[in-house]
Order: structure tokens, then C-alpha cells, then sequence
């Protein structure tokens, strides 16, 4: 297990303290959430930094590191759909699209073919902690930011699927 993958496990292990402090009774707990939530999504860029530039890229990074990112984002839009800070409908258009592309990666590599994040999905990523970060904190226009990131996600998945499309011929 490389640097990388062990940044993105990390990540993974900070996913439940988050959740625990959101739901806790702590007096600044959506500020502590808040930073630990930024840090994990540093380590995301951090992970990726090193895996290209010391050449760590792997097969089992390109799937973790993307899963990693999903679980993170994800499991705090719920808590703010729980606490109706952002609306149910934003949150199921992206868990949607993960389901998808998740879907979409399993019947690539039953194919051989191994799909890295593309950039725009890099792109999606970022808006989402972004749009996070805006709700958590409920920053002045944090729906239209959470906006956007559906947006995003929406598009990226259309050129996913888009860009894979000869994996679902028939040979």
C-alpha cells in the first residue's frame, strides 16, 4: 500500500468523526466538522499530487481515491438534507449519477478497461466540497453553489457515459 492509497484510507477513517461531531450536541461543532472536513478534502489533492508525481498511480488508487471522495461528500449532504439545509432533490440527482458511474466503471473493468476520473469530474468534485463547505457553514448563496454542483455532476456523468459508449456494444 503506497502513500497515496494510505491518504485515502485516512480520508476514509475521518468520514465517521465528521459525522459523529455533526450530529453531537458540541457547542462549535459544525465549525470543528467543518475543518475536518477540509482536511480531508485536502489530502484528496495532496493523494493525487504525490501519486502523479513520484508515479504511485495505481489501479486500485484510481478506484479508492474516487470512491473515498463519493463517500465523503455524500454522507455530509445527507446530514444537511437531515437538517434541511439543502433540499432531498439536489442530493438524489447526485447520489444518482454515482450509482451510475459506479455502475458504469464496474462494466468498463469487466471489459479490461480501467476509468480514471476524467477532469471535468475533478471539476464536479471540487464544486461538491465546495457547495459542502458553503452549506455547513450556510454561507451567503450556498444553494447556488450547491446549484452548480448538481450541474456539474449532471454534465460530467453525461460524458462518462458519453465518452464510454462503445463499452455498451455488443460484440
Amino acid at each position: 500500500m503506497n502513500l497515496p492509497n494510505k491518504l485515502s484510507f485516512f480520508r476514509l477513517l475521518l468520514i465517521p468523526i465528521i459525522l459523529l461531531i455533526l450530529y453531537s450536541n458540541l457547542e462549535y461543532r459544525i465549525y470543528i466538522a467543518t475543518i475536518i472536513f477540509i482536511i480531508a478534502s485536502v489530502t484528496d489533492a495532496i493523494d493525487g499530487y504525490i501519486a502523479r508525481s513520484r508515479n504511485l498511480i495505481t489501479d486500485f488508487g484510481k478506484f479508492i481515491d474516487p470512491l473515498v471522495d463519493k463517500i465523503l461528500v455524500i454522507s455530509v449532504f445527507v446530514y444537511l438534507v437531515s437538517t434541511q439545509t439543502i433540499p432531498g432533490w439536489m442530493v438524489i440527482i447526485i447520489i444518482f449519477r454515482e450509482f451510475v458511474i459506479s455502475g458504469f466503471r464496474i462494466v468498463a473493468a469487466s471489459k479490461g478497461v480501467v476509468v480514471a476520473a476524467s477532469n471535468l469530474a475533478k471539476l464536479k468534485t471540487q464544486s461538491q466540497i465546495l457547495a459542502v463547505i458553503f452549506a455547513l457553514l450556510e454561507l451567503p448563496y450556498y444553494l447556488i453553489v450547491m446549484l452548480i454542483a448538481v450541474i456539474l455532476t449532471i454534465i460530467s456523468g453525461a460524458q462518462y457515459i458519453y465518452n464510454g459508449r462503445d463499452l455498451f456494444k455488443e460484440e
